[in-house]
């Protein structure tokens, strides 16, 4: 009956987000915890940017694409984390429709940057391994392509979501606007949505994920040829941050997409969600500043200055 009044999308004014599925009395302890992950999240981001920012040595770049891995995680996190925050302390579970498709289309714009960023951080180091003669000319022109992708893939997921009408139920067992979960409430024909999904997936995930996969691999047979054990290390040294990343984050989502379900689905696709949009955000800046030199030696001197002038 809703579907055939087309009024009817325009009438759905909000929608509900469940959340956790926590106790009653869970609610206070899970809100701190996540209160302080998500400090850790932006300020650890933030003090990445800093570090890169401030010392010229690290104005190269691998560096440039970090500062701005750590800036789209930061607001990655600020997409969905706050609002959940906000949703657990006042039990006010309510989102305006306007507030959710703008959600989705930041959630799907900001993950679709990150996976673009980290291959691209996987390409800077194939060529600085494998082609460190021409490192300057070909890391100068990679990023643009990719950025307009992830704002096309995403702007085309909410264009199509507009224009889809609702049930009159609207509750989305999720913590944030989840686009899969909005299609389930749909009561509209959503197989283009469903196409674009895949098609945008292949674009977004599957072939960034292979291009990292296949700059490893030159990585790896370029390591092999290199007749010194030191030499070998300090290649290694340089990816291994990086290769923790990419298996946070892909670990993550092939996790949540392609893992059987041995419980409830429900519960299965908030875990992984939360994975890869509250923890692999808080995870990156410990893992680039405790395995890398170039970040810990900024580091240094930044205290050293705070000492020093203070």
């Amino acid at each position: 009956y809703s579907c055939m009044r087309r009024e009817n999308q325009s009438s759905v004014s909000e929608f509900l987000l469940l959340g956790f599925p926590f106790r009653r009395e869970q609610q206070s302890m899970f809100f701190a915890l996540f209160l302080v992950i998500y400090l850790t999240t932006v300020l650890g981001n933030l003090l990445i940017i800093v570090l890169i920012r401030g010392d010229s040595r690290l104005h190269t770049p691998i560096y440039f694409f970090l500062s701005h891995l750590a800036l789209t995680d930061t607001t990655f996190s600020s997409v969905t984390v706050p609002k959940m925050l906000m949703n657990m302390q006042t039990q006010h579970l309510s989102i305006s429709y306007e507030g959710c498709i703008s959600q989705t289309y930041f959630f799907k714009l900001l993950a679709d940057l990150d996976s673009f960023l980290i291959t691209s951080m996987a390409y800077d180091r194939y060529v600085a391994i494998c082609h460190p003669l021409h490192y300057i000319t070909i890391m100068s022109q990679s990023l643009c392509v990719m950025l307009v992708t992830a704002c096309a893939c995403a702007l085309l997921h909410t264009l199509l979501l507009a224009w889809l009408s609702f049930f009159a139920d609207d509750t989305i067992p999720h913590f944030f606007c989840d686009l899969a979960a909005l299609l389930k409430l749909s009561c509209s024909d959503t197989s283009i949505n469903q196409l674009v999904i895949f098609t945008a997936g292949l674009t977004a995930i599957i072939l960034p994920f292979l291009c990292t996969l296949v700059s490893y691999g030159h990585i790896g047979v370029t390591i092999l040829q290199v007749p010194s054990t030191n030499g070998i290390c300090k290649a290694l040294s340089t990816c291994g941050s990086h290769l923790s990343v990419v298996t946070l984050y892909y670990g993550a989502i092939f996790g949540l997409c392609f893992l059987p379900s041995s419980g409830n689905t429900i519960d299965k696709n908030i875990i992984g969600s939360m994975l890869y949009t509250v923890i692999t955000p808080m995870l990156n800046p410990f893992i680039y500043s405790l395995r890398n030199k170039e970040m810990k030696g900024a580091l240094r001197k930044l205290f050293s200055k705070k000492i020093y002038s203070s």
